[in-house]
């Protein structure tokens, strides 16, 4: 290997290290924001919203709204895809619910609020509006690193983190209504595949627990699955067990949802919607 080579090389692992390093630094900078989920309503259309900068150095946050709901594809992924503009959907809040201040330095160890205020047009049908509020931050210390001895190309990034918190807005008689259309269920070796397929018929997000027990032939608990759900329209759920060894055919799946149990959600927003119950038989290939 040549001198030049080395050189190059060694430049290389230079700017390698900077820049992970770099990385390093602005992934441990990112804020902390209460609470994640605002609720405002015809009766309360303020709101306020704190932002908590944890880390040793100043940090520039900007914030927007963008729309975006939990959606699934036929095999029950969920996925959120945030729209800034061009949304139709009648449930959106976009351009009447604003934020203050929009952008902001907080410094180190320090926090910040947030001031919401919704403006909705007039005659406005009952029930629940959707946005999200995202909150885009970056490190406001933005000098370059200075040069090595020997001349070795140095960089530094800066990382952009960003965090959406959904924000809903509630008029008039609320309802929370859950349909669970269809419990699917496969099994293929060692998996047990459970695929449920819910319709909101309420006017406000379905909120509420989704439990799901795997039971043997006598009835007994092999496994269980526990999560929090949200269900603004259609959406399919799936939840995947791996069986362990020795389990007695045949299996059953026991379902349950309700809107008791979330601690995430304060009593007095959960708009309490129905429960349901529901038996599948695993049947065997």
């Amino acid at each position: 290997m040549n001198t030049r080579n080395h050189v190059r090389r060694y430049r290389n692992v230079i700017l390698l290290i900077a820049i992970v390093m770099s990385i390093s630094s602005h992934i441990m900078a990112s804020i902390l924001v209460a609470p994640t989920v605002v609720f405002l309503s015809d009766k309360a259309r303020t709101q306020r919203m704190t932002i908590q900068n944890p880390t040793d150095g100043p940090v520039e946050v900007s914030i927007y709204f963008s729309f975006g709901i939990p959606e699934s594809d036929s095999l029950g992924n969920i996925s959120v895809e945030l729209k800034d503009d061009n949304v139709t959907d009648p449930r959106s809040a976009l351009g009447w619910i604003k934020a203050f201040p929009r952008k902001v330095v907080v410094p180190a160890q320090q926090s910040q609020i947030i001031r919401l205020v919704a403006r909705p047009p007039e005659n406005l049908p009952d029930g629940e509006y959707w946005a999200r509020i995202v909150f885009s931050s970056q490190s406001a210390q933005t000098e370059l690193p200075p040069p090595t001895e020997d001349g070795a190309i140095t960089t530094k990034l800066n990382m952009i983190m960003r965090t959406a918190i959904q924000v809903k807005y509630r008029t008039g008689d609320l309802v929370a209504n859950l349909e669970l259309n269809q419990t699917g269920v496969t099994h293929e070796g060692n998996k047990v595949h459970v695929l449920l397929d819910m319709t909101n018929r309420g006017n406000v997000s379905y909120m509420g627990v989704l439990t799901c027990r795997l039971l043997d032939s006598d009835g007994e608990e092999i496994l269980k699955n526990r999560s929090n759900i949200a269900i603004y329209r259609d959406l399919k759920r799936r939840i995947d067990f791996t069986l362990p060894e020795g389990s007695k055919l045949p299996y059953k799946v026991d379902v349950e949802i309700s809107p008791d149990g979330r601690t995430d959600v304060p009593v007095t927003d959960m708009i309490k919607g129905n429960k349901i119950k529901t038996v599948a038989i695993v049947e065997t290939q």
